[in-house]
């Protein structure tokens, strides 16, 4: 068998190839023209047409097994893994190829998920900390520099705090300032050696990264890695109001947008070779702030940017500008950001199926609440292969983790080794939150138009998975006897209307099974 790096090494080659499937992204659309007239075709971008096919009630388990094969095979092409499992019996209800090592897209984020709650517990905070390397006088003068050193937190952000994407600079700040501090001499200096410097993991395609699901990693994040250029117009005949949302010291901004009278922009956005963003064009008075939202190459200078700014904003004096570096051993607190508890986190990273959220977590996981281990690809990935053999008790001979999200076209798993996981969650101390974390079918984010007005619906909870080449839905549901069932369902291949509609029924006939 493989090492584990040896298998990673051959898939990066199939990549290379273009072997290997790419994520879903939008489709442009071709102008046909002709000399006579215009010929209607089919638009590229509608779904093909879907057989209605509706679950059916059955109440033994070899009916059951009959319905679901006859489900997958409705498929054109493509390759089916799929389990179901009764946690309550502890029998296997169906499987087909559940040793198939499969594409898992965002049901990646289960094991993330698992693992992350196994290191840490439900709540357990992270901390962003500002520190000093020299004494403060009587005057507030820092004679030294003042450190931000990250902790990885992915909750860095204006979503759990009110204030906008600034927030928690800002708040950091004010922690700052009310413990007396008006000056510093040095430098402020981020801190990122939590992680390794790997900010794209392995098998992330070059046309994602410049899409928001394919932000930047590091220790020291700040808005998912992301800032928005906000214009807002004035007076006719006036310049507009071009600022970065965060504010940051690390990204200049040339503005020369013009406003004038009436409605609509026309606006022009271009980020030059040495990071400067560029915003020219024209805005109308009666409308309304238009945001036009970049990926931040290097987050830690981002975030130590936006906290010198946010300082200098709350009347500090900074002599020195920004550095990246680490925090000496003899550093003194001065402040700490606090997250919130990691299942709050885990919940909006499932529901919403954040990847910058599951990156994060990822790393965290392998450095441990004592922080005694570098966050990188490499030691979360040997943690989670050790946790599935010693804890879940699964084959990780064909389990690859190349990422933490799902998004790397390098990543494998199996649906036995899903299915294994989930139910070591539902018995694990942690289980509750892990559970409570998915999307519940009918109701809830991804989950939200799916499998309404169904025994499924308000019963399902289950992490979605979708990308060109995928799709995929694990989770738990209860069946009409109240067993607990889990199942994995997993379709690599273009025929992806048809599999989710086919997962979708799956999904309602086990939540009418009863036997």
């Amino acid at each position: 068998m493989f090492s584990r790096k040896i298998r990673i090494a051959i898939l990066v080659a199939l990549t290379v190839c273009g072997a290997t499937p790419t994520i879903l992204e939008a489709q442009t659309r071709r102008r046909t023209t002709t000399t006579r007239r215009r010929v209607r075709r089919p638009s590229r971008n509608r779904p093909p047409a879907v057989p209605i096919v509706r679950y059916t009630t059955v109440r033994s388990s070899g009916d059951l097994a009959s319905a679901l094969g006859g489900l997958t095979g409705r498929t054109r092409s493509g390759t089916w893994g799929t389990m179901v499992v009764s946690l309550t019996r502890g029998d296997t209800l169906f499987a087909e190829n559940p040793g198939g090592e499969m594409l898992p897209a965002s049901t990646m984020k289960l094991l993330t998920s698992a693992i992350a709650l196994e290191r840490f517990g439900p709540n357990y905070q992270f901390s962003t900390d500002a520190l000093r390397d020299g004494p403060v006088g009587p005057d507030g003068t820092l004679n030294g520099n003042l450190y931000i050193r990250g902790d990885g937190d992915p909750a860095l952000s204006g979503k759990f705090l009110p204030g906008g994407p600034s927030a928690p600079m800002n708040r950091l700040a004010d922690l700052v300032a009310q413990q007396g501090i008006k000056h510093v001499t040095g430098s402020i200096i981020g801190d990122a050696s939590g992680f390794d410097d790997q900010k794209v993991p392995q098998g992330w395609l070059t046309r994602y990264l410049q899409a928001s699901y394919a932000a930047r990693v590091s220790a020291l994040s700040l808005n998912e890695n992301l800032v928005a250029v906000s214009v807002t117009p004035s007076a006719a005949g006036k310049p507009a109001s071009v600022v970065l949302e965060p504010s940051t010291s690390a990204i200049p901004l040339v503005a020369n947008v013009r406003t004038v009278a009436g409605g609509g922009a026309r606006l022009g956005f271009r980020k030059r070779g040495d990071g400067t963003i560029q915003a020219n064009g024209s805005i109308g008075t009666r409308t309304g702030t238009r945001n036009y939202v970049y990926i931040v190459e290097d987050p830690a200078s981002f975030t130590t940017g936006a906290f010198r700014i946010a300082l200098i904003a709350r009347g500090v004096k900074v002599d020195g500008d920004i550095q990246l570096g680490k925090t000496p051993a003899n550093a003194a607190k001065v402040a700490s950001l606090r997250s919130p508890p990691l299942a709050s986190m885990i919940a909006a990273m499932n529901r919403e199926s954040i990847n910058h959220y599951a990156e994060l977590l990822f790393r965290n996981a392998a450095r441990g609440p004592n922080r005694d281990v570098e966050g990188s690809v490499e030691t979360a990935s040997t943690l989670l292969d050790d946790f599935f053999a010693t804890k879940v008790g699964a084959d990780t001979s064909g389990l690859v983790f190349a990422d933490g999200s799902g998004l790397s076209v390098l990543d494998r798993v199996t649906p036995r080794a899903q299915v294994q996981l989930l139910g070591y969650a539902h018995r694990a101390s942690w289980g509750p939150w892990f559970h409570s974390s998915l999307p519940v079918a009918g109701d809830s984010e991804l989950l939200r138009r799916r499998m309404r007005n169904t025994p499924a619906e308000g019963n399902l909870h289950a992490k979605t998975g979708t990308t060109n080449d995928v799709v995929a839905l694990a989770g738990y549901v209860t069946a009409v006897n109240g067993e607990v069932l889990a199942f994995s369902f997993l379709y690599n291949g273009r025929d992806r209307w048809i599999a989710k509609s086919m997962i979708d029924v799956m999904s309602e006939t086990l939540a009418s099974f009863g036997r």
